[in-house]
This record gives C-alpha cells, sequence and structure tokens, in this order.
C-alpha cells in the first residue's frame, strides 16, 4: 500500500493544539509518514520548541483577542484579516495530499472543503457537536464551532465518553508526577495581567509558586518564581507540582488529571470552549472551577484542594495515528476506536 501524503492543520492560537500534535508527530515519525504541518493562529516568531514538526508551513490564519481574561469580540474583528484569510485558503494547494486533518485550523480545512478533499477533524471543539456538558453557548457560538473549520469527519475529544461517539484526550501518557513532589504550585495564567497575578500570588508568602507565561522573563518576586514559556521547564515543573492554577483550556486539564493532580481553573469570560469545560469539571466533580481571581478563591483552595484520583488516559495518539494511516476512516472504524480507548 502506497503511504499517504497528510496536510496536518494546527490552530496555533494556544498550546493545547500544539501540544497534541506534538503527540501525534511523535507517532507519525515513527511510522515514517508523509506528513506536513500548518500552523496559524499566531505570529511564527511566538512559537517555540517546534522541532518535531520539521519544515512546518505558516498562515497568520484567525485568532480571538483576549485581554485580562475576557474575549474582546470588537478587537477580534479589527485584529483579524479575514481578506487575507480568504486568500490563504485559495492559495493553500491541497491536491498533492490524500487527506487534509485539521486540529481546528481553519485554513487547511476550508481548502479541502473548497476542493473536495478528504477531511478529518481531530479535536476537542469537535466534541461540541454531541451532548456534553455546555455554558455560554448561543447562535454565534454554535455557527464558530460548526464553520470555522470544517471537515467531513470530526473526531471529538474529552474527559468523559457523556455517552457520545467522541475520544479521551490526548496526551502523553508517559506524563507521571516526580517521585518526590515538592511544596509549590504552578501557575499557568497566560491570558490573564501577569502582573495582577502576581500580586495576587504575593499575598500568600507562606506558599511557593512557579508563575509561567509568554511575556514574563525569568525572575523571582517575593514567593514567586516568574519564568518565560518553556516546554521542557514547564512539564519539570509540572511533574513536580502538588496543584496547579490555570485557564480552562482543555489539554493541560487533561494531563493534571491523567497525574491526579489538583487543579483550580478560571475560564476565559465570553469563550464558551472553556465555560464549557468549566460546566464539564464541575459535573464530574473534577477540579474547582472559579468566575474571578480573588484572594478569598484563592485561600480556601490552597485550604481545601481537591484530590482526585489519577485518571488514567490510553494513548490516544497512537490509536488514531494507526487508524488514519489505516485509511479506513468510515463511522464503524470511528465508533470501534471509541469502545476501544473507554474501556
Amino acid at each position: 500500500m502506497a503511504k499517504l501524503n497528510i496536510l496536518y492543520g494546527v490552530q496555533g492560537t494556544g498550546n493545547g493544539h500544539i501540544s497534541r500534535a506534538r503527540m501525534m508527530a511523535k507517532y507519525f515519525a515513527e511510522q515514517d509518514a508523509n506528513i506536513t504541518f500548518l500552523f496559524s493562529g499566531r505570529a511564527n516568531k511566538d512559537y517555540f520548541d517546534m522541532q518535531v514538526f520539521g519544515d512546518y508551513l505558516h498562515r497568520r490564519g484567525l485568532t480571538f483577542t483576549t485581554d485580562a481574561g475576557k474575549v474582546k469580540y470588537l478587537q477580534t474583528i479589527r485584529d483579524n484579516n479575514v481578506f487575507q484569510f480568504v486568500r490563504d485558503v485559495r492559495k493553500l494547494d491541497v491536491s498533492p495530499f490524500d487527506v487534509v486533518i485539521s486540529d481546528f485550523e481553519p485554513i487547511t480545512a476550508w481548502a479541502a472543503k473548497l476542493a473536495g478533499k478528504t477531511s478529518i477533524g481531530i479535536g476537542h471543539q469537535y466534541a461540541f457537536d454531541h451532548a456534553v456538558p455546555m455554558r455560554g453557548q448561543n447562535p454565534a457560538t454554535r455557527l464558530v464551532m460548526r464553520y470555522f473549520a470544517p471537515t467531513q469527519r470530526r473526531i471529538g475529544l474529552h474527559w468523559h465518553h457523556f455517552d457520545c461517539p467522541i475520544l479521551p484526550p490526548i496526551i502523553d501518557t508517559q506524563l507521571s508526577p516526580a517521585s518526590a513532589e515538592q511544596d509549590y504550585k504552578l501557575v499557568y495564567l497566560p491570558l490573564e495581567n501577569q502582573q495582577q497575578v502576581t500580586e495576587l500570588l504575593n499575598q500568600f508568602p507562606d506558599q511557593q509558586f512557579i508563575q509561567y507565561a509568554p511575556t514574563l522573563n525569568d525572575q523571582q518576586q517575593g514567593n514567586t518564581q516568574l519564568r518565560k514559556n518553556c516546554l521542557e521547564g514547564f512539564r519539570r515543573d509540572l511533574r513536580g507540582a502538588s496543584g496547579i492554577i490555570c485557564n480552562t483550556g482543555f489539554a493541560l486539564i487533561s494531563e493534571c488529571l491523567h497525574m491526579g493532580l489538583p487543579v483550580l481553573t478560571k475560564p476565559l469570560d465570553g469563550q464558551m470552549e472553556q465555560l464549557s469545560n468549566a460546566a464539564a469539571l464541575e459535573e464530574l466533580k473534577l477540579a474547582e472551577v472559579i468566575s474571578e481571581l480573588s484572594k478569598p478563591a484563592l485561600q480556601h483552595w490552597l485550604q481545601n484542594p481537591i484530590k482526585q484520583p489519577r485518571q488514567t488516559y490510553p494513548d490516544v495518539a497512537r490509536e488514531l495515528v494507526n487508524w488514519v494511516l489505516a485509511g479506513d476512516w468510515d463511522d464503524n472504524a470511528i465508533n470501534t476506536l471509541k469502545g476501544k480507548l473507554w474501556s
């Protein structure tokens, strides 16, 4: 059987999409697959630790503008160049590829749709096609979820199957807590005002924190170590942490649940996906959710962290890569994969 030529689009706005793609890239490489990655959603200079993706393609794409933990919809409209997006879609030649995969990346998805090319969506957002917990949805958000990155096959990922045809999260299943847990909390709130976050953490001088964000520089401020985003450094500190404070994205919380780490999470105000993730965490009783960062909320969690048993997820990335390369992409194959992974 001839090798498939695969184009894999990744929405680069959040690091969660990239984390999933790293695991998929690892297993595609092990099988010597012919694969080209395309990233969009942030400036090319703002990506880091991208060696696993080889000579990847980059486009501007579309993204949401946020400020201090809130989606700014008018600013989002101003910041996105729709004309450039349309040009990029029309100029992307998908004819050399047998299949296009999209992790909610719109340029590859729309280019495949316009060309009539076989396309597969793999990502958390596709779970919202089904009856999973939702919050903050409206006609506009439903349109975004359905048409932002449309594909013929849509495979959603979530922390629980909710009796729907969705799969468990894609994570590095080798990730485990360090043998000696340290008494610091890891803080990753990149969508918040970092100075305000540090000032809040400094109000708990008896507790040590490590705070990561792409805009920070490595330094110490009181009881808080500030660190610029770094893949290996973050993974090391995540393994040693006794808990994590983060926004309510999907990938990082998946890793925390897999390791049994207590989670305090604040969803991005006005962002349907994060609000819905918060609803799912509350329904499943897997994390403590807060609506705003405040001293009482943080104090309560520090004194009463929710310690959960590890949610040991299977190696979804390996199974999905095998499924893609087998070329059998019908509904029966997806249902078989679902049954195998949730069992």
